[in-house]
């Protein structure tokens, strides 16, 4: 007599932010493979429960529980452990952030079975906390593919839950830097726009309000040239591509942002005529200018307050060099201020 093994959960932690939800959206949301249908039926069959029960697809979320998502099915195999380099910011038993370069995937899918940073991960460590599925085993918050900077994984199962949890109350504080087209007004703001997956495009993502989720991003300014502002972005929620659709959002998308930012003829019409050195600089960027430059969390095991900067990569400070002659720094009122 055949007996199946154990399947080990997929473990979400709700955001009370982004209440109230319903079940199936909220599912969706977090895994961009399955479409809202499928989560459904998942949810009629038992293979999703909140809170250990059993619950309707409409089923309204509050905030603060657990969902666990049987183990999904995928197309792509089990990443294979690779040899690539990767730059390390802090490793111990639980835990270990990483600084991911740009054009990194973090994790198989959609296409991409090899050349992420799990490949690498694995490579190094040997095993990651498989809460997140097998596909992406200690993932705890995502960068997308363009994006450079801080990145937390945890090691153990333990240390998966705890961390996710700190996501999910926001403790853990995520600042970016991003060059914008136009000169943004003012020194300081927060967006806040429902972000949910585009009807027309389920790889895009968009501000609605029909089936988005809460979203607030919060920015400062930290310098700006002609037609361009350099900004300071910190997430109070991390929707897929959150700082991207809100930033295009409110007009003043990413610089470099294949998706959501503008055609090179549209980014040369928002600099000032006299100014070749700029344009010459937008037309050498190859990636949205966005880096996770700071991480703030708290140990998962031992409680202890840590943050995290990961350095600007060479793109970057390529970028920044060229408009040095035209920049004019913002001093911030904040403790923040006086960094990068």
């Amino acid at each position: 007599m055949s007996h199946e093994s154990p399947v080990t959960p997929i473990v979400l932690s709700v955001d009370p932010g982004e209440c109230p939800c319903r079940t199936d959206l909220y599912v969706a949301d977090h895994f961009e493979e399955l479409s809202r249908s499928r989560v459904q039926s998942l949810i009629r069959e038992g293979r999703v429960r909140v809170d250990g029960s059993q619950v309707k697809p409409k089923h309204l979320l509050r905030g603060g529980e657990r969902i666990e998502v049987e183990e999904i099915p995928s197309a792509s195999p089990a990443p294979e452990p690779e040899e690539i380099p990767i730059d390390v910011l802090h490793e111990d038993d639980d835990l270990i952030v990483a600084n991911k370069p740009a054009g990194m995937v973090v994790h198989p899918g959609a296409g991409v079975d090899s050349g992420t940073l799990v490949n690498a991960l694995l490579a190094r460590y040997g095993r990651l906390s498989g809460v997140g599925g097998p596909t992406r085993p200690g993932i705890v918050h995502r960068l997308d593919r363009g994006t450079s900077g801080c990145i937390a994984v945890a090691r153990t199962d333990l240390a998966h839950d705890r961390l996710t949890r700190q996501l999910a109350d926001r403790s853990m504080r995520r600042t970016y830097l991003a060059w914008v087209a136009g000169e943004v007004s003012g020194r300081e703001g927060s967006i806040e726009a429902p972000i949910g997956r585009s009807a027309r495009n389920r790889t895009r993502m968009t501000v609605t309000r029909r089936s988005g989720r809460a979203a607030v991003t919060h920015w400062e300014v930290v310098a700006r040239a002609p037609g361009l502002t350099r900004l300071r972005c910190r997430l109070e929620t991390g929707r897929t591509h959150q700082i991207r659709v809100h930033l295009a959002h409110v007009g003043h998308p990413i610089v470099g942002d294949p998706a959501y930012g503008l055609s090179a003829r549209e980014m040369r019409m928002r600099i000032p005529p006299g100014y070749p050195t700029i344009i010459r600089a937008l037309s050498r960027t190859e990636r949205p200018l966005l880096h996770a430059h700071r991480l703030c969390l708290n140990h998962p095991t031992s409680g202890a307050s840590m943050e995290f900067e990961a350095p600007l990569p060479e793109d970057f400070l390529a970028f920044d060099r060229a408009l040095e002659p035209f920049t004019e720094t913002i001093p911030s009122p904040h403790p923040y201020a006086g960094r990068p």
